[in-house]
């Protein structure tokens, strides 16, 4: 781990200040564990992963979600983090590339945001790096506390083994920041995995062993995504950007709303969209309200071309079936 964030990142950290756990998500839940006080504030730019906003509630802090518009690329600007900013804000949660848009904040953006930042030295930044690497395209991956030395001693950086080598179920990720909070971190976990020194086998070789599978992983879940993205944009009432990184796109359905189904019910939620493709078209997405972003419905490209290429036929065919519908 210290080499990987070494070399893949130019982070340096000794051994006292790197923790693992049994996902990212339990990095998190620790890391606000170990320092919120009832009222304390985190902001998190929306959309954004269906967990944070609970995991801040359960901790005993408050919320604060700033809505990221499509038009910024659904990242959060410095204007807006500054404008959100009090006494009482402990954290800035900042997931980069981003579930569930894809979106990846560049190195200047992350500086931009790392200023504010300099007058306001009580907030920490929590940066929820597990989708590293898959990132595509002319988009690089950057992390705030590399390219913002300044902001370095209070950033927690998060990242694990469970994407890009597709080991969701092992269960085993890892975050590095200031030693003092991670001693409060491992001070309060139940049932801990094996510490940094003493990892299984099979997590050294995914962080440190051969990674040249990379590659083509990459450039397999890019056909991917480039499939989904223009079978959506042919669907009515869709609208799809291609994301830079992670395995999902974020499809507006606003030109859905409104619409009536053949069962007579009048969508006027991306919740009501989501049924609609489940029970007409047999197809699974995630409405946008999950993410705290509507009208948007997610899909993951995590399957095969041709898995999605029927799914995304089916969308289109269920949602000309709503046009027919109410032009009858």
């Amino acid at each position: 781990m210290q080499e990987k964030f070494e070399c893949a990142n130019n982070l340096h950290y000794d051994i006292n200040q790197i923790t693992t756990a049994c996902g990212a998500k339990q990095i998190l839940f620790n890391a606000l564990f170990a320092t919120l006080d009832p009222g304390d504030e985190v902001i998190i730019p929306a959309p954004c992963w269906v967990s944070y906003p609970d995991m801040v509630r359960l901790a005993g802090g408050s919320p604060v979600v700033i809505s990221c518009s499509e038009a910024d690329g659904f990242k959060l600007t410095p204007e807006a983090f500054e404008k959100h900013i009090t006494p009482r804000t402990r954290w800035l949660i900042l997931n980069s590339p981003s579930n569930p848009t894809g979106a990846v904040y560049t190195g200047d953006e992350l500086r931009a945001l790392a200023e504010v930042l300099r007058n306001h030295p009580h907030i920490m930044v929590l940066a929820d790096d597990i989708y590293e690497k898959l990132v595509y395209g002319e988009a690089k991956f950057a992390t705030i506390a590399a390219v913002a030395p300044w902001v370095y001693d209070r950033t927690l950086t998060v990242n694990g083994v469970s994407k890009a080598n597709a080991m969701t179920g092992w269960r085993l990720d890892y975050g590095a920041g200031p030693a003092d909070l991670i001693n409060a971190m491992n001070n309060i976990r139940v049932r801990p995995p094996p510490i940094p020194v003493d990892l299984p086998i099979w997590a050294v070789e995914a962080i440190g062993g051969d990674q040249s599978h990379l590659p083509g992983l990459v450039k397999q879940y890019a056909a991917r995504r480039d499939l989904v993205v223009r079978k959506l944009n042919e669907a009515y009432g869709v609208r799809c950007g291609a994301p830079d990184g992670t395995c999902y796109v974020f499809a507006s359905c606003e030109g859905l709303i409104g619409r009536r189904a053949p069962s007579g019910q009048v969508l006027k939620t991306d919740d009501d969209v989501a049924m609609f493709l489940l029970e007409n078209a047999g197809v699974a997405v995630v409405p946008g309200s999950g993410f705290l972003m509507s009208p948007y419905f997610r899909i993951s490209y995590a399957s095969s071309e041709a898995e999605l290429a029927e799914a995304c036929d089916r969308i289109i065919a269920a949602c000309q079936g709503l046009v027919q519908e109410d032009a009858a």
